[in-house]
């Protein structure tokens, strides 16, 4: 599996965020270290995440637990 290029993100929760715009795959890194990729992303979800005053709260109100995912 190759390795997605992340880009960090201003938040006490989430530490960096990539994004697979071929395959709709978004990778977050949580300020834990933790890696959990999500599956069927659409790219305007990813582009709201980099662009949310809170990335933190957005992340837990329109990514966390609407789509598969799995821990790295």
């Amino acid at each position: 599996m190759t390795v997605m290029r992340r880009v960090p993100i201003r938040s006490s929760m989430l530490a960096a965020v990539g994004y697979d715009e071929q395959t709709a795959l978004l990778e977050v890194q949580f300020t834990s270290g933790d890696v959990y990729r999500y599956f069927a992303v659409p790219a305007s979800v990813h582009r709201a995440l980099l662009e949310a005053d809170s990335p933190g709260a957005y992340f837990n109100r329109a990514i966390s637990g609407r789509y598969p995912t799995r821990q790295q």
